[in-house]
């Protein structure tokens, strides 16, 4: 199944997965939502201090906030917001990094905005059964540290991809770095990904290419969490983030190029 899905999928399925809203709850509520979504506002799966690294919630309070809107570590989630997706993905890979099966996470193609200009929306909460849901932070997964990005610097089957705007790629970055900025990734307009064609173009012109280690770097998780997922999407297997900010990574003694 596809990582990245479009409206058309969704209401076909609709009895089938969980879909997951992570706009705020005032939006969820007051403005609408897919039917049969539950809600996880993005600032409720975030945490400076209480996780494992970046900003990931710690295993117990994500796994009690997963479990107290029905979701199971077996389930097929689909997350959306109103932004392109890029909180969404920030969702999906914080299930991801707690054990989840990523084969069953996906990202809606577009976002709320998409959805209701074409679907129907929903005033009403689902009935909510809470469930015992099991995380623990996957040691070996996606996110590495400031060694991994040290030795991807010194591999040439490796790449450093930095997801910020180009302004701020221009006043620093990480010495042999490419910028990508994740909203070239998509169509402002119609809110999805731009085609799988031209994207992919996109990407080889910059020398992204899949038989390459890929390690995403920013200042936002949520941005790295949107490349990262449409790098998964495309079939991109050798795919890690580094979620430290660039102020840590010259404390640490790394050095920046403009």
């Amino acid at each position: 199944m596809d990582t990245i899905v479009d409206n058309e999928w969704v209401g076909d399925h609709l009895d089938g997965v969980h879909l997951v809203d992570v706009r705020d709850a005032w939006e969820y509520e007051g403005i609408g939502h897919l039917p049969g979504a539950v809600n996880v506002p993005f600032d409720s799966f975030r945490s400076e201090e209480d996780g494992e690294g970046g900003m990931l919630p710690g295993a117990a309070a994500f796994a009690e906030l997963v479990g107290s809107v029905g979701i199971e570590n077996g389930d097929e989630i689909v997350a959306y917001d109103d932004m392109h997706g890029v909180f969404a993905a920030r969702f999906l890979v914080t299930c991801e990094l707690y054990g989840h099966s990523r084969e069953s996470l996906h990202l809606l193609d577009g976002d709320y905005s998409s959805w209701s200009r074409e679907q129907e929306v929903s005033r009403s909460a689902p009935e909510i059964s809470s469930v015992e849901y099991e995380a623990s932070f996957v040691e070996d997964g996606p996110l590495v540290d400031l060694t991994a990005v040290e030795s991807a610097m010194d591999d040439p089957e490796s790449i450093l991809v930095d997801t910020r705007e180009e302004w701020e790629f221009e006043e620093g970055h990480i010495p042999g770095a490419i910028q990508l900025d994740w909203l070239e990734l998509v169509n402002q307009e119609e809110r999805g990904l731009k085609p799988e064609t031209e994207i992919r173009s996109l990407l080889e012109a910059r020398d992204i290419t899949p038989d390459r280690r890929i390690v995403l770097y920013c200042n936002t998780a949520r941005r790295i969490s949107h490349t990262y997922t449409v790098l998964r999407h495309l079939g991109y297997e050798h795919l890690a983030f580094y979620e430290g900010s660039l102020t840590e990574w010259e404390r640490e003694g790394g050095s920046l190029t403009q």
